[in-house]
Order: C-alpha cells, then structure tokens, then sequence
C-alpha cells in the first residue's frame, strides 16, 4: 500500500432496496433520457425479471428497445451488434439489467455509441476519449461489482484473450440494488458469483495498489460475505442475506475499482478467453492457490482476512493465522460443491504456454502482492490443476527468492 499519494474517484450514484427497480423509469427520467436500450440476456428475459423494470419505463413514456444477445464471457462481436442496435434506434441511454456479462456489455455499447473505431482498440486504460452515454445497471447477481468499476471485459474471439478496457468515463451513472431480483438465482451462480465478489475483495485488500480507501470498502465486503454467502446459497429466499451480498458485491467493486486486483484475475480472464469458463467459478477454484503462493507477502493482511471470514486466531503466529483465511476460502467452495482443482473446470495444460503468456500480460499482475514471474503463474496453475496446494510449501520457505516482498 503507497504511503505517499493516493486517489479515490466514484462517481456513479447507488439506489438500493427492496423492489426498488419498480422505480427504474422515474431515476432514467431523472437522467434527461429519452429513448432507452436495454442489455440483457435470454435467461433474465426468461425469468421475467425484466418485467417490473419495463412496466417502470412504459408509467413514463420512456421509449426503449431490447437487446438481449449478452452470453458468458461476452465477445467484441457482441459489443458490435448492440452498438449498431443502439445507433438504429437512436437510443440516448444504456439500461443493463443482469450479471457481469450484462453490464460489461452495456459499458462497451454505451462506449462504442460516442467513440469511433472498435472496441478491440480500446484495450487498456485511458484510451477512451468521449464520454459513453449514460449507463444504467441493475444487477440481478451478487458478484462481479461491475455497477460500479471503470471496467469492461471483452472477448476476442480470434485470439481466445479477455481484454479490459479502463476509463473513467465506463463508470455507471447509475447502479439500482434490488435483492429482490437475486431470490430466485440458482445455487451454482449464487455460489460463482458470490466467490467472485469475494475474490474481488481478497486481491483488492491486497493489492500493491490499495488505499485506505479501498481497503475500507475491501475489508467490510469480505466480513458481509463471510456473514452472507453460504445462507445466500442455502436458504435462497432470505432477503437479508441476498441484500447484504448485493451490497457486498458492489463495495467490493468499488473497491477494487481504485486498486485493481491481482494473480487470480491475470489468470482466471485466460481461462474465459481459451476455455469459456465462467469468471465467478474459475475465481473461487484459483483463490486458495493464488493466496497460498501471495501468503509469504502479505501475511498480516491475511490474518485480517482469515478473523473477518470468522476465524479465531487467537495464540496463533501470524503465518499460522493468515493460513486460516486460505482454510476458509476452501470450506466455503467445498460446502458450495465448488471444484477444488482447476482441472475438474475443463482446463487442459496442453493451453500451458498461451495460458501463462496471456496471465503475464495482465496488469494485474504488477500490482499482485508477491513479484511473479512467467515461471510463477506456471506452477500456480499446474498446482491448481492437480489441486496441489502442499507443493506451495517447498516453494515458498526454501526459495531466496521469496525473501522479496514488493
């Protein structure tokens, strides 16, 4: 964490509560938006989700179109289409309503309305010129945080690479939390989506990067978590739980919005790109080994970690203690039925090099806790792979090369 100069910069405004997207219409109006498209995908359509948001739109004369084309890991073609959707119907605003996938999407359209060329071009940070129109998200899940981050994840198909994309500018104008739109999630992205807000949380605390700003945020999404997540999964209709994981979720965007994130990140993106896994679970199943091999660098931080996800580590050492937060991230994804190793995903290591290569070419990865190098993000994934976490041990006590912290 830099002890000379820091920022902290959050512009998009948050409603949250129950039922509050009923009120969808009147905050658009609100905006001076005339004519509005919708993002979403087939299964919050499905779900009839979208139902009480429309009805909101249409109580005041808000014209709006339907894109709902989003799918996992959504691809520049995608951003394509909807922009030409937008530009046809002469949309104003971009209202996305759904998981990650939904609102990346509707920041890469809303960009793409105002700013020439292609999205692929964008890669990067601060490559954007124009402000996007205003965007507008409601999550329908407790994860990716992306109602409020300055980031949009897009896929190259040709190359098999997930490219981000950071501005400013991709900031929301608005974010509406409504649990209630989360009661019916099913387990499995109840349980993918609430470890990737939890992974969000880890690596931002973390982060070389951080703040005390963003630790803030970091530190109280992990303790909400922790309290919410496996009631979120195992109740379901308990809408505390499903609110606070909404709120979590969010805080944990915004925290890492202003520190980026780290290992996890570098690699799990790779394995959207080549093997279409979904973000939230390739997260949980890489978290404890990215945390075993960070744990030499910042211990102390994981003790924190390991007493908001409930532990008592009283008379422990500080190594012993940050070891109880890689051990609670591994009881959460086992009591979710969450694989314990990559391979169980669909991961192959016949991909090995382009996967390493492509994770070195993160940025996450300067501001991961522990300096990893090429042959780092190897091991991590083969001892991922074969859900090795012992072989850490070796690497971490025996090498010189651990003795450097920054």
């Amino acid at each position: 964490m830099s002890s000379i100069s820091y920022k902290y910069f959050m512009p998009t405004r948050v409603e949250v509560g129950n039922g509050i997207s009923e009120r969808t219409g009147e905050f658009i109006k609100e905006l001076g938006a005339t004519r509005v498209l919708i993002v979403t995908d087939k299964g919050v359509r499905a779900a009839k989700l979208l139902e009480g948001i429309e009805k909101s739109l249409l109580a005041v004369n808000m014209d709006y179109d339907l894109y709902d084309e989003v799918e996992p890991n959504p691809s520049a073609e995608t951003i394509h289409r909807g922009t030409q959707k937008l530009k046809d119907y002469k949309s104003d605003a971009v209202l996305a309503v759904g998981g990650g996938s939904s609102i990346d999407t509707a920041k890469g359209i809303a960009a793409m309305a105002t700013n020439p060329g292609h999205i692929l071009e964008y890669e990067g940070v601060g490559k954007i010129k124009r402000p996007p129109l205003p965007i507008i998200a409601i999550p329908t899940t407790a994860g990716t945080g992306s109602e409020t981050t300055n980031s949009t994840i897009v896929t190259n198909r040709e190359t098999h690479f997930k490219l981000a994309v950071l501005s400013p500018m991709l900031f929301p104008t608005l974010a509406i939390l409504d649990p209630t739109l989360t009661l019916n999630l099913p387990q499995e992205i109840t349980a993918a989506t609430g470890m990737d807000a939890l992974t969000h949380a880890i690596e931002s605390y973390t982060s070389k990067a951080a703040s005390p700003v963003s630790q803030g945020f970091a530190m109280q999404a992990i303790k909400m978590i922790g309290e919410n997540l496996t009631k979120s999964y195992f109740v379901g209709t308990d809408i505390e739980s499903r609110e606070k994981m909404l709120v979590a979720s969010m805080m944990a965007g915004v925290a890492f919005s202003q520190s980026r994130l780290g290992n996890v990140h570098a690699i799990s993106h790779t394995f959207g790109g080549v093997f279409n896994i979904p973000h939230g679970i390739a997260n949980a199943a890489l978290l404890p080994f990215v945390m075993k091999f960070n744990l030499p660098a910042c211990a102390d931080k994981y003790k924190d970690i390991a007493i908001a996800l409930g532990k008592d580590v009283r008379g422990l050492s500080i190594q012993e203690a940050a070891g109880k937060a890689i051990e609670s991230v591994i009881e959460m994804n086992q009591a979710m039925k969450i694989p314990l190793n990559i391979k169980e995903l669909g991961v192959s290591l016949e991909y090995l090099s382009k996967l390493v290569e492509d994770s070195m070419r993160s940025g996450n990865v300067l501001i991961n806790p522990r300096l990893t190098r090429p042959a780092d993000i190897k091991q991590i994934i083969e001892n991922a792979y074969y859900g090795n976490l012992e072989e850490f041990q070796k690497d971490i006590y025996n090498k010189e090369e651990t003795l450097i912290l920054a």
